[in-house]
């Protein structure tokens, strides 16, 4: 009699996202070397519809520009369209904007982060 194989349990989302994030981090915030200012525009792997051109001057643009690129960049996206001071500078706020799984990635990595949060409040 032929031996049924047990099904393979599939492996949570939560856990795919976070190691998906986690693969796209720098090693260090320093690597973080983007645009303080001025209109940036994304390129189609990260904002395939929608707007594009952010100005980063802009608060709310610049903030929304972050959200993407954390969301969809890949790791030298991250390096060349984020700001390390921009980065920590948002954070308390932009951790609010972002998925659990991001901030979870990032703090954990950088726990600098996390202690922005705390001294923010």
């Amino acid at each position: 009699m032929a031996q049924l194989s047990s099904p393979v349990s599939p492996v949570p989302a939560g856990e795919v996202l976070r190691e998906r994030y986690t693969g796209r981090l720098p090693d260090s915030l320093d690597e973080l070397a983007g645009p303080t200012g001025g209109v940036v525009e994304l390129p189609l792997h990260i904002a395939w519809s929608g707007l594009r051109a952010y100005d980063l001057d802009r608060p709310r643009q610049r903030m929304s520009l972050y959200r993407t690129v954390l969301a969809e960049g890949r790791r030298d996206d991250l390096a060349t369209l984020l700001d390390r001071d921009l980065l920590t500078g948002q954070w308390p706020v932009l951790r609010t904007l972002v998925s659990r799984h991001i901030r979870q990635v990032w703090e954990d990595r950088f726990p600098q982060l996390a202690g922005r949060v705390t001294s923010a409040a």
